[in-house]
């Protein structure tokens, strides 16, 4: 049954049981036990937050809070850093060559299965070689290429025009017309180049532009090319060159082009394109003398003496019973050709050293122009600096006999001259 309300008064009363026995609570009274509890519990947490806030260690590291440190200072240069005579080499090698290096784009179109057409863009480098916009990369760049664009270091790009292809030492020659060209420097020869020497790749590695990369020369050796093409005194560098490095200059510690990054060596039990340590260049005396061929002819006439050979060694000079332990043998020599029409010889018996086959008996080399040859190395690069047409002086040994002949420089043949 319900409690009236008291006499004169407007509170309410509630009605509720403790321990079986009922009493009445005023609201007044339940505003103040309300009041109480939130009293209490500012109180406990002020606490908390106190105590984990200062040095009290146990609740600090029980609850995960470290609180401020006080005593962390950090040590910070007093001035701007000081580069080391290698970095600001690096710096000035990379600002001056950078406005001379390009990135070639090949386009081109294919057809799928269905014979619906699929586009294909293949991506190198390439360097400026003068004002009116002649451009040297690599042949494979722009193989199959449909249309060529250009793009400089400054972002603006340009169709180019192909003046002429090298397929055989893998060059191409582009042009565009752009205003403000900045040329490369060409290095003035690359015979002398030494093994341990600094060099610098700079390229589009995966379409990254303007990316230079830091090596050494590891060796100059003459090597095939993946498509057959001999590049011959190849440079070999540990300089990371990755696709896309193809067509760029390898510069010398001058900001001079050396040569022009070609090749990279691969793990062949992967399917990856990346540096292996190990890239190669086309040295620039060879491509001066393709460029040259061009200007002159319209397209590439390399010189040759008209024969196959083989370099000699102290060791094969003295088993074959040669009179010098050096120099080239004639193995063959080619109709028509310079060596043939100065009367030049090569060999007559064949001979095995292991699987492979040669020929003894024909004339050993040993000097051109009074210039000593000991491999065909020497042989390829007095041509680079030769013309089909020139006569020059060879010192041979036939037999015991030493001679010298007048011999005039015919055009190679891609078939198989090799000097």
């Amino acid at each position: 049954m319900n409690s009236p309300a008291l006499p004169g008064s407007k509170r309410k009363a509630y009605r509720i049981k403790d321990s079986g026995v009922p009493r009445l609570i005023l609201r007044s009274e339940t505003q103040t036990m309300t009041f109480r509890r939130i009293v209490i519990v500012l109180v406990l947490v002020g606490g908390f937050a106190y105590l984990t806030t200062l040095n009290f260690s146990p609740l600090r590291q029980r609850f995960g809070g470290h609180g401020p440190i006080a005593h962390l200072s950090l040590t910070e240069a007093h001035a701007a850093p000081e580069y080391t005579p290698d970095e600001l080499n690096n710096m000035a090698v990379y600002k001056r060559a950078l406005p001379s290096v390009v990135n070639v784009t090949s386009a081109s179109l294919a057809y799928n299965f269905f014979l619906q057409p699929v586009p294909q863009q293949d991506q190198g480098s390439g360097f400026i070689l003068d004002k009116q916009g002649h451009i040297l990369t690599n042949n494979h760049v722009i193989a199959g290429g449909q249309q060529i664009e250009v793009t400089l270091s400054n972002k603006r790009r340009y169709k180019a025009q192909v003046i002429a292809r090298d397929p055989s030492h893998d060059l191409a020659l582009l042009q565009i017309d752009a205003p403000d060209l900045v040329p490369a420097t060409l290095a003035q020869t690359s015979r002398n180049l030494v093994v341990g020497q600094k060099v610098y790749a700079i390229g589009n590695p995966f379409g990254l532009s303007g990316t230079m990369t830091t090596g050494i020369i590891s060796a100059i050796r003459s090597i095939h090319e993946p498509r057959g093409q001999l590049i011959e005194n190849a440079i070999q560098t540990d300089a990371a060159i990755n696709p896309g490095n193809s067509g760029g200059p390898l510069l010398n510690s001058h900001g001079e082009v050396i040569g022009i990054n070609t090749l990279i060596a691969t793990n062949p039990n992967e399917n990856i394109e990346q540096s292996a340590g190990i890239g190669f260049a086309i040295p620039i005396d060879t491509a001066k003398a393709v460029v040259g061929d061009i200007q002159r002819y319209g397209h590439v006439r390399r010189p040759s003496l008209g024969i196959t050979d083989l370099s000699i060694g102290p060791d094969l000079a003295q088993q074959m019973g040669l009179a010098a332990d050096y120099g080239v043998l004639i193995q063959q020599v080619y109709p028509g050709g310079g060596a043939a029409r100065a009367g030049l010889r090569g060999g007559n018996q064949i001979a095995y050293m292991g699987n492979w086959q040669l020929y003894l008996g024909g004339d050993l080399i040993v000097g051109l122009d009074n210039q000593r040859i000991t491999s065909t190395q020497d042989i390829n690069d007095f041509m680079n600096r030769h013309q089909v047409g020139d006569t020059v002086i060879v010192t041979y040994y036939r037999g015991r006999h030493k001679a010298t002949v007048k011999l005039t420089l015919q055009e190679a043949h891609e078939r198989s001259d090799s000097a």
